[in-house]
């Protein structure tokens, strides 16, 4: 079989595959260290702890980097009913769950709101909701008792849920702003052609198409508003409304250097795993959000 000149002039004109430069390749090497390094970082303390969870408090003290001679599920259970974790997980979910269902609704509608519609003072409520953001926290600890105090929901679990959803507002008012901001005007107009009011204009329409903002920032309240700690110890201090954040000091703290470690260390891991399983369940839903985000 004979090659012909055109053919040649073919073969001649394809580019050859580009060799990744040396420069390129160490910032690929140096990457990939440092993300093993950051990884060892997070999942060797992880595994420490489960395996610890699993120990009598003599294994903890004698020997802290040995496996468990035996599985100890007791353990959960100590911490469950001894320790009173089972209550505090209860009364944590009420708080979290109820703050973040009102949170959510409401910051979308506000940034829903800001962002579609004009009006006077729509900027200066928009900058006082980012203003919130720089707010410190500690700053607001004696106002809000005061106020909770005459209100009757001090120590009470709707007034830590009030005051969840207070803090939280800011910030899923401002992630959400830009996308309800991004949502195509056509669409609006054509539910509004098709007879479709405000309310079901939003809920059937502009709401689902923010899914992933609203999966993002659900993500992003549920870990925070989950390992809330000043808020709790300063607005709710009733024992028997106690969150697992504060369970789990009052737990460490109660018996001194007595304390059923591996009891301890099991209350942390059922305190960590909800955690976990929410970010792989939504895992997908913020890389999406990410992503739209760049595209944007």
């Amino acid at each position: 079989m004979t090659t012909t000149t055109a053919d040649r002039a073919v073969v001649s004109d394809t580019p050859a595959p580009r060799k990744q430069a040396p420069e390129g390749r160490g910032v690929a090497v140096t990457a990939h260290v440092a993300l093993i390094l950051w990884s060892l970082l997070v999942i060797l303390p992880l595994l420490w702890t489960v395996l610890s969870s699993f120990k009598t408090t003599q294994e903890v003290l004698g020997n802290p980097l040995s496996l468990p001679s035996s599985l100890r599920f007791e353990n959960y259970v100590n911490a469950w009913t001894t320790a009173g974790i089972g209550r505090y997980f209860a009364n944590t979910v009420i708080v979290v769950g109820s703050a973040l269902v009102l949170v959510m609704i409401l910051g979308a509608m506000c940034a829903y709101v800001l962002a579609r519609f004009t009006f006077p003072g729509n900027r200066l409520i928009y900058y006082s909701m980012l203003a919130g953001l720089t707010f410190p926290v500690f700053l607001a600890i004696v106002p809000l008792f005061f106020v909770l105090k005459n209100l009757s929901l001090l120590n009470t679990l709707p007034g830590l849920i009030a005051t969840y959803v207070a803090f939280a507002l800011p910030f899923t008012v401002f992630f959400l702003h830009s996308f309800f901001k991004a949502l195509p005007h056509e669409i609006y107009e054509a539910a509004q052609i098709d007879g479709a009011g405000e309310w079901r204009t939003f809920f059937s329409v502009m709401l689902p198409m923010a899914k992933p903002g609203m999966a993002s920032v659900a993500i992003f309240n549920f870990l925070g508003l989950w390992n809330q700690f000043l808020l709790p110890v300063a607005l709710n201090t009733d024992s028997n409304n106690y969150v697992l954040s504060q369970g789990m000091a009052s737990f460490a703290s109660q018996a001194g250097y007595a304390v059923d470690f591996g009891a301890l260390f099991a209350a942390v891991v059922i305190t960590v795993a909800p955690v976990l399983v929410v970010y792989i369940i939504f895992q997908r839903q913020l890389q999406v959000s990410v992503t739209a985000g760049g595209v944007k």
